[in-house]
């Protein structure tokens, strides 16, 4: 009798067919078992891809089955807090496509219901585990840069028009736009690096003349010797850095997305020593004196990969390991989304209480 942890996906659109299916597969330890989608080509992609995968037409068909020890919530975030409660009531782990809910209070029944049960909740901020944000915080635990005195980090596209079949992330729905998609991404980094901030003053907008929600924001958090700028928007050609630090001792500055995304949604199969490197023309650049060492030119990135995220998961699973990212912290992001909006709408600071 198999011992894997036994795997459900609630939704196969980018989500579930490039960041959780992949993995699962791979990763040893667990077993696809089933995949709920309506969608024809969905289907022929899963019977094509993962034969003994079994597809099903609803959620409550994973949630139903007593065999599923995991279910993957990465329907849209309308539905988050729905599946996950139903999942957590009988009696699964979960893990949640970020963003984790559309407000604080279903985050908090959420990991309430899950210390309740006994069961790992989790959120997918795969953003830890990519080559840029590994490099950026093994820069900041060496100290290399000193005290830092800026931070400031994008993720920046370029889509003038709307897509064609009016995707749920450009209604007007809750949970919507680009700050709780791509802000929520940008968030969880920054409290990762640095913890919770003092205050929070925000100006999120539509620049975009057809949209129904946000397309664009500048979010500073404060803390007490710096200030974090975290910014998005859709109308930007020519990228803003990924990273860029200011510290004491130096500053680094990295452009270009890690490219596990991109390789992922070729239809690569992530496996190999090298998955998740990055290749020398998009290493960021440093220019610092440490220890009266003066270090200037290209950083080699730390290496990204998302398996991590899944090891780590079932270790956790199985008792053998902390796990990484804790609903607490994803409650966190939650938090900073709320108070974002609130100073953009109120245009003023709010403090973070």
């Amino acid at each position: 009798m198999s011992t894997n942890i036994r795997t459900a996906i609630i939704g196969y659109g980018l989500s579930g067919r490039v960041f959780h299916a992949p993995f699962i597969d791979v990763v040893e330890g667990y077993d696809l078992t089933k995949i709920s989608t309506s969608r024809p080509e969905s289907i022929a992609m899963i019977e094509e891809r993962y034969p003994v995968t079994a597809v099903v037409h609803d959620g409550k068909s994973i949630i139903d089955d007593p065999e599923i020890d995991l279910v993957i919530v990465t329907s849209p975030n309308t539905d988050h807090f729905r599946w996950s409660r139903e999942a957590l009531l009988a009696g699964k782990h979960v893990v949640v496509e970020k963003p984790f809910t559309v407000n604080v209070e279903e985050a908090d029944e959420l990991i309430e219901i899950a210390q309740r049960q006994q069961k790992i909740l989790t959120v997918y901020h795969n953003r830890r585990f990519t080559s840029d944000t590994r490099t950026v915080k093994k820069l900041l635990e060496s100290g290399l840069l000193g005290d830092i005195v800026d931070y400031e980090s994008h993720f920046d596209r370029y889509r003038i028009n709307p897509r064609p079949n009016g995707a749920w992330r450009e209604q007007s729905l809750p949970g919507s736009g680009i700050f709780y998609d791509l802000g929520s991404h940008l968030i969880d980094q920054a409290l990762w690096f640095f913890g919770m901030p003092q205050a929070v003053t925000a100006e999120i907008n539509n620049q975009r003349s057809w949209a129904l929600t946000d397309d664009h924001f500048d979010l500073r958090l404060h803390y007490a010797t710096f200030t974090a700028t975290l910014k998005s928007g859709m109308i930007c050609r020519i990228p803003g850095p990924t990273y860029m630090l200011h510290g004491t001792n130096g500053s680094f500055v990295k452009y270009g997305l890690d490219i596990q995304e991109a390789t992922l949604d070729g239809g690569a199969i992530p496996q190999g020593k090298d998955w998740g490197k990055e290749p020398e023309s998009i290493w960021g650049s440093i220019d610092a004196e440490y220890k009266g060492v003066k270090i200037k030119g290209k950083l080699e990135s730390e290496q990204g990969d998302y398996r991590d995220y899944f090891i780590n998961l079932r270790d956790a699973i199985n008792g053998k390991a902390e796990l990484t990212v804790k609903p607490e912290e994803a409650r966190n992001v939650m938090r900073i989304i709320k108070l974002a909006f609130q100073s953009s709408r109120e245009r003023r600071t709010i403090e973070v209480v």
